[in-house]
């Protein structure tokens, strides 16, 4: 369960711990780790729509 709250974490969807502890390289390695979970979403997001939804208007 910790993984889906951490995923949770960067999403934006559920407040960080607020125990826990906060150093400078963790705040880079969840902003590295966030970055990539937008750009993987926003990748799936453009394969959705190429091969799923153009193909239903041809």
């Amino acid at each position: 369960m910790a993984f889906l709250r951490q995923v949770a974490e960067y999403l934006y969807l559920k407040k960080p711990d607020p125990n826990r502890e906060k150093t400078q390289w963790m705040k880079y390695m969840h902003g590295i780790n966030r970055i990539s979970i937008f750009v993987f979403l926003f990748c799936l997001l453009v394969m959705l729509v190429r091969y799923v939804i153009l193909p239903l208007f041809k």
